[in-house]
């Protein structure tokens, strides 16, 4: 592995196309045997090599049509074929690309998942929810209708979206720029999360404000606080948590209990 990993950085710097290692990097990540990033004792690690793997990729490959199940494409990258081989359930017409991969148990409803993203076991990707490039989706994660994942490709050294095990992203959040959302948050409908948008805790005495990141097991509700400008006074988009999901109840229990005392739609 780390041979191929070394003969990419030297194709990404010379420029040239070597078919066979880019090839071979994109397939690890289709099969799910390399990722974009991966969870370390540190923190999560980007994997710089595979990034620039699938940005070779696309320079190798030309636009060419693609028919699959009465469906007609026009593009550099085929569509995964595999579904039943991994487990996966996809309604159509749900599309995930070659190159990204899905856990087995994962139901993708028409929805699309992008080159370079990982979607882990039992994760409900809903209608018209996208996956962006190189996103990282955990277990046991619900995308609700229309969840904006955003694709973080380039640079290559940029983190891409993650959402942790047993998020909950109610219809229409996005989250973007490489924003992690930790392990059983829930993230209530229409909540926008981005680099530079804020994240604050205000559930004790004082504010406590996070950007980046949202904590493990919080509750998230879409909010804003205003800011002054010559013009005058403007509210700017944050997003509050507002509570915590219960450590002591199964995951499922501790949700359903959120969503209802929340009054969070799903």
């Amino acid at each position: 592995m780390m041979e191929l990993a070394h003969r990419i950085d030297e194709l990404w710097d010379s420029g040239e196309l070597d078919a066979s290692a880019i090839e071979d990097a994109i397939a690890r990540l289709d099969r799910g045997e390399e990722r974009v990033a991966h969870r370390a004792s540190t923190g999560w690690v980007v994997n710089e090599w595979a990034k620039k793997a699938i940005l070779l990729y696309f320079r190798l490959r030309k636009v060419e049509p693609m028919d699959l199940g009465g469906l007609h494409f026009l593009d550099k990258i085929p569509v995964k074929a595999d579904h039943a081989e991994r487990g996966v359930r996809v309604v159509p017409p749900g599309v995930a690309r070659y190159g990204s991969f899905l856990s087995e148990g994962v139901v993708l409803m028409p929805g699309f998942v992008n080159i370079g993203a990982w979607v882990g076991p039992r994760t409900m990707v809903d209608t018209w929810a996208t996956v962006g490039s190189c996103a990282q989706i955990g277990a046991d994660v619900h995308l609700s209708g229309g969840v904006g994942i955003g694709g973080v490709l380039e640079p290559p050294q940029a983190r891409p979206v993650i959402v942790e095990d047993g998020a909950f992203l109610g219809s229409r959040a996005i989250v973007v720029e490489g924003v992690i959302v930790g392990e059983g948050a829930v993230i209530a409908p229409n909540v926008v999360l981005s680099a530079s948008i804020p994240v604050i805790d205000v559930t004790g005495p004082e504010p406590v404000e996070h950007r980046g990141y949202v904590p493990a097991g919080s509750v998230v509700l879409p909010g804003a606080r205003p800011k002054d400008y010559p013009a005058g006074r403007y509210d700017l988009p944050c997003a509050l948590i507002v509570g915590k999901r219960s450590a002591s109840t199964d995951r499922k229990t501790s949700l359903n209990d959120v969503l209802r005392e929340f009054e969070i739609a799903t």
